[in-house]
């Protein structure tokens, strides 16, 4: 009995933190987004500073109508931005906030991370080729032509942190890890961000939605709570990009003087920001520009990584 309340508190405990963080990096877009281009940004709902402004609009997606478009295949349609949202929250079972802190340590943590991750693009190609619009199937085409590309280097990245610490297990990353894996690893870790954004179609690799040029790609034709869903897919895999970049490459919990959870939660928004900052600053790429900089720019990127990693693994025994 104690075993089975072990494991319901700490679902809860992970399914509150999905509902939670992602509002909060939402609304610190928000926020950073309109001082950054001297605006306000929300202000009013919920009082102080508009902090409930994503709780409203989550509250004007339910309350309208779920359209579905007559010549769609609506099984795809319906089951899309469910693929897309929930193997995040799958993600987050393994990801460790502090010792002892996580919801399960799998030897193999690292790989199982990788392949579900996979898995939530599948949500935007579904939605596009299900929604019979050109503009969503161009957007679908465009969403697995960046998974294609950009799986590579942040698996070779990740690669390179399980070969130095020994182990595929995320809480043994953590342990594993040492202050001077910042400089011998920071090839691979911004190799994993960069291709991470990549993946979660953030700006400047947001060419499958283009707004300009293809309305809102694979989304177009959603609406309602179906739309809603997708959008907390994205800010969830911010929050899940940035935890796993922490874990592998900034040490997790490791820190001086404050808890272990508080340094993992400080390191896990550091990086939030820096997304929020990358999309305020940078244009979009072109598509081109995409493919050449993930096979001339982040595959050989990786593969140094991994050559230095092995040289100083054979150099240190």
């Amino acid at each position: 009995m104690p075993e089975v309340l072990d494991v319901a508190i700490r679902l809860v405990v992970i399914v509150i933190a999905f509902l939670t963080l992602p509002l909060i990096i939402g609304q610190t877009e928000h926020k950073a987004m309109a001082h950054m281009q001297a605006r306000l940004g929300p202000m009013y709902a919920g009082g102080f500073h508009g902090w409930a402004q994503l709780i409203a609009d989550g509250v004007k997606f339910v309350q309208k109508e779920d359209v579905i478009p007559a010549a769609a295949d609506r099984r795809v349609f319906s089951l899309a931005p469910a693929v897309a949202l929930v193997p995040y929250l799958v993600v987050m079972v393994v990801i460790p906030v502090g010792p002892g802190l996580f919801g399960a340590d799998l030897d193999a943590g690292l790989f199982f991370v990788l392949a579900v991750m996979g898995i939530g693009v599948l949500g935007s190609i579904m939605a596009g080729w299900s929604s019979a619009n050109k503009y969503s199937v161009l957007g679908g085409i465009r969403s697995a032509a960046q998974l294609m590309s950009y799986e590579l280097p942040l698996v070779l990245a990740a690669a390179s942190v399980a070969m130095a610490a020994g182990t595929m297990s995320l809480p043994g990353i953590v342990e594993a890890w040492q202050w001077w894996w910042l400089p011998w690893q920071a090839i691979g870790g911004v190799v994993f961000f960069v291709a991470g954004l990549a993946e979660l179609r953030r700006p400047p690799f947001d060419m499958p939605i283009a707004e300009s040029e293809i309305i809102m790609g694979p989304m177009t034709e959603y609406t309602g709570i179906r739309f809603a869903l997708f959008m907390l897919a994205e800010y969830v895999g911010i929050l899940v990009l940035s935890a796993l970049t922490t874990v592998l490459f900034l040490g997790g919990w490791q820190g001086p003087i404050l808890p272990g959870p508080v340094w993992t939660l400080i390191k896990i928004f550091v990086l939030a920001f820096v997304v929020i900052w990358v999309r305020v600053s940078f244009p979009r790429l072109r598509a081109d520009q995409l493919q050449r900089l993930a096979w001339v720019g982040l595959v050989p990127l990786a593969l140094l990584q991994l050559a230095l990693t092995g040289v100083v693994r054979v150099l240190i025994g």
